[in-house]
């Protein structure tokens, strides 16, 4: 049998070839670290996925493998700081100061002077950053954005972020992200070890932080909290843009679907994977459920898109806490779009409990959800749904099948106490409920299909 040094790199060499191949077919050079971010259809090309994927495992693995071991604890210990960085950078706009500086970038005395930070701070950071390939070091001090530190930048100048601090992260769903993950994400951290040893002291390691009884949810209702509910509401409004349409509209069976059936969007945030649905489904009507402040947020979300949608009654937006007894009844589709992994198992069993009650007897479940996948075979998964993965690769791909997912776990611990859940966690969520589990959709957002038991 091949070693499986000699297997990773064959991975890893076929697989190149094949990436340079489909750039060359297109006659589209293959872009650049050094460059910012400027997508192609060949960067969101799903026939890509699969290769870019095995190359990225094969690398982490080779990476993981070659290196001793010391090192690479070394190098985990401290991955707070990349988090820590990342968010001063978005905070202090450091990318949406180099947006205009070019390739030959910026002296940090240069950046200083623009947002105030100690020029020997600025140097530090950046270069702790672009030893990892978020920005460049152009010459000593000098740094430009590149493929990765350009995906940061918000979409207001830096003088409109000023004017505006309430409103930087608007139209910035990635900046948003970080910029959250850096705030109460890494302060919830710090109690994180101690939370999961003592459970009895919090629902979880953010409320323990932030010194707060309420739900994530709720604390950014509370006064001062107005920017960062603004943020989520960014973060989340390009949720829905960071998966092809075709999940969504494909998912809840639209075109099965009989005139004015109507289809519920329940914790949809402002609606935006309801959108492409509207569009595609003009003999639909829909329902955006979400809390107050939500709903707000989704009243100019549909203004700005589709300003016919709720004044012709096709699309409903209602503030709705779906802890409560559903309103809507007998809804053709109820669906959750990356809601349940937020809550524990008895939380998300009291959703889909009052989902249930609401259903008709023809009412279907649909989830958009992350699927968790072990590291090892699983010999009670659906092999239809899993691939397997190429030897010595692991089962799950590593950090290019479930590096996303897994740190999304995680986060969802420390933050709500919530779960990415496997295929067998959905199946008895479902039979708990009185949902059938009907399907499981892989995907880049699996689709989890239910039907009312």
């Amino acid at each position: 049998m091949t070693s499986p040094l000699t297997a990773l790199v064959n991975i890893i060499s076929s697989n190149v070839q094949s990436l340079e191949g489909a750039y060359a077919k297109a006659e589209t050079p293959f872009p650049s670290l050094d460059d910012p971010f400027r997508p192609t259809l060949l960067d969101f090309d799903p026939s890509l996925a699969e290769t870019r994927n095995l190359i990225v495992a094969a690398a982490a693995q080779l990476l993981a493998t070659v290196r001793s071991p010391i090192e690479m604890l070394q190098d985990y210990a401290p991955g707070m700081y990349w988090t820590a960085t990342l968010g001063f950078v978005v905070d202090v706009n450091v990318p949406d100061i180099l947006k205009d500086a070019g390739p030959q970038g910026l002296h940090v005395k240069e950046i200083s002077a623009i947002n105030g930070i100690d020029p020997s701070y600025l140097s530090r950071i950046l270069r702790f950053l672009a030893t990892r390939h978020v920005f460049k070091e152009v010459t000593p001090d000098v740094f430009a954005n590149n493929r990765l530190s350009s995906l940061l930048q918000k979409t207001k100048s830096v003088e409109e972020i000023k004017a505006d601090p309430v409103g930087r992260f608007d139209g910035a769903p990635l900046a948003s992200f970080i910029s959250a993950f850096a705030d109460e994400s890494l302060k919830s951290c710090a109690h994180f070890s101690d939370m999961l040893q003592n459970p009895s002291k919090a629902a979880a390691a953010f409320n323990i932080a932030l010194n707060t009884e309420a739900k994530m949810w709720d604390w950014y209702e509370e006064p001062g909290n107005e920017w960062r509910a603004r943020r989520f509401t960014a973060a989340m409004t390009g949720g829905a843009d960071r998966f092809p349409s075709e999940i969504f509209t494909n998912g809840i069976g639209g075109k099965d679907l009989q005139e004015g059936d109507v289809v519920v969007d329940v914790g949809g945030s402002v609606g935006s994977a309801v959108l492409p649905m509207y569009k595609a489904f003009p003999h639909l009507k829909f329902v955006v459920q979400d809390l107050a402040k939500q709903v707000i947020a989704a009243e100019g979300f549909w203004k700005e898109h589709a300003p016919e949608a709720v004044p012709s009654g096709r699309v409903k937006l209602q503030a709705h806490d779906f802890f409560t007894p559903q309103p809507v009844k007998g809804a053709a589709v109820y669906f959750l779009r990356v809601v349940i992994h937020d809550w524990p198992d008895h939380d998300a069993k009291k959703i889909l409990q009052h989902l249930r009650d609401a259903a008709a007897p023809s009412s279907k479940l649909v989830i958009f959800d992350s699927l968790a996948v072990h590291t090892c075979e699983d010999p009670s998964a659906n092999p239809a749904t899993v691939q397997k993965a190429p030897y010595p690769l692991l089962a799950n791909l590593g950090i290019a099948g479930a590096g996303f997912n897994t740190s999304l776990d995680i986060q969802m611990m420390n933050v709500f106490n919530g779960k990415e859940r496997t295929e067998k966690d959905f199946k008895e969520l479902g039979n708990a409920t009185g949902w059938k589990f009907e399907s499981l959709t892989p995907g880049l957002l699996p689709t989890f299909t239910f039907s009312a038991a």
